[in-house]
């Protein structure tokens, strides 16, 4: 990992403050998963009492965004990265602590290998489950991120 967890957060603080103010937090980041937390508040729920739906998408996000960035900057190559498309599903109420874990770190490796050595931008589908403190699934996000090496 290039980046400290108490770094990137501070990061977010910076140039996410949105996500930052919602509470939205990386707690656990390595080349293969990223976990991000954040909590049911008042100032991050919708009227039905839940966590709004662009809050879950901003945590979701992170864990994907957070491997792309972290993986990038160890390359040590001027790569850009964008996210192209995403969709999800809301299979529960978010309230309290939602976690959201993402598993496809090698998916981000095979495409940057293959940035790097052909010169062609890439596309990756990376998924974000989200669950509450009772192992429950609320959401899962899925994000196309694309990326190309700079010239």
């Amino acid at each position: 990992m290039a980046v400290s967890i108490s770094k990137f957060n501070a990061f977010t603080f910076f140039k996410l403050p949105s996500a930052w103010w919602c509470g939205v937090r990386l707690r656990h980041l390595d080349d293969n998963k990223a976990v991000v937390t954040v909590k049911h508040k008042w100032f991050n729920q919708n009227p039905f009492n839940s966590m709004f739906w662009a809050v879950q998408g901003m945590a979701a996000e992170l864990t994907t965004g957070a491997m792309m960035i972290d993986q990038i900057k160890n390359r040590g190559k001027n790569i850009s990265m964008l996210v192209a498309n995403n969709n999800a599903n809301f299979s529960k109420k978010a309230t309290g602590k939602i976690t959201f874990t993402c598993e496809d770190g090698h998916l981000i490796k095979e495409a940057l290998d293959k940035a790097i050595a052909t010169g062609e931008g890439q596309t990756v589908w990376m998924k974000s489950v989200g669950v509450n403190t009772d192992g429950v699934v609320v959401s899962t996000f899925n994000f196309e991120w694309t990326m190309r090496l700079k010239t």
